[in-house]
C-alpha cells in the first residue's frame, strides 16, 4: 500500500511563474516599442508627446502594458506577503489593498488614454 501525499495550499507555483514571464515579455516589448518611438521620432515636446499617444494602436499598446505591470505586481507583491506576513488578517487586508490600489491604477491610465 502506498501512501498519497495530499499537497494544500493555493497551487499557484507554475501558472503564476509562467504569468510572470509573460507579463515580462509584455513590458519588454512595450518598453523597446516606446524607445524606438522616442528615439526616431520628432523632437519631444508636449505636442509629440500627445500626438504619439493619439493613435489607437499606441492607446491599446499602452493600456496592455499598465495591465501586464499590475498584473506582474499583483503576484510579485502577493508572494512577498505570503512569505513575510503571517498573520491572516493583516495579510488578508494588505492583498485586498494592493488589489484595490492596482485596480485604481489601471482605470486612472486608461482614463488618461481615452481622455487625449
Amino acid at each position: 500500500m502506498t501512501t498519497q501525499r495530499i499537497v494544500v495550499g493555493a497551487h499557484y507555483g507554475l501558472k503564476d511563474w509562467l504569468a510572470q514571464r509573460i507579463t515580462a515579455v509584455v513590458l519588454a516589448a512595450y518598453t523597446l516599442i516606446l524607445g524606438g518611438v522616442v528615439l526616431f521620432g520628432p523632437a519631444l515636446t508636449q505636442a509629440s508627446w500627445k500626438a504619439i499617444f493619439a493613435g489607437s494602436f499606441m492607446k491599446v499598446l499602452t493600456l496592455l502594458a499598465v495591465i501586464a505591470l499590475g498584473w506582474h505586481a499583483w503576484i510579485g507583491v502577493r508572494d512577498i506577503f505570503m512569505d513575510y506576513i503571517k498573520p491572516t488578517a493583516v495579510r488578508l487586508l494588505l492583498e485586498v489593498l494592493t488589489i484595490v490600489l492596482l485596480a485604481c491604477y489601471a482605470i486612472w491610465a486608461a482614463n488618461i488614454l481615452w481622455s487625449l
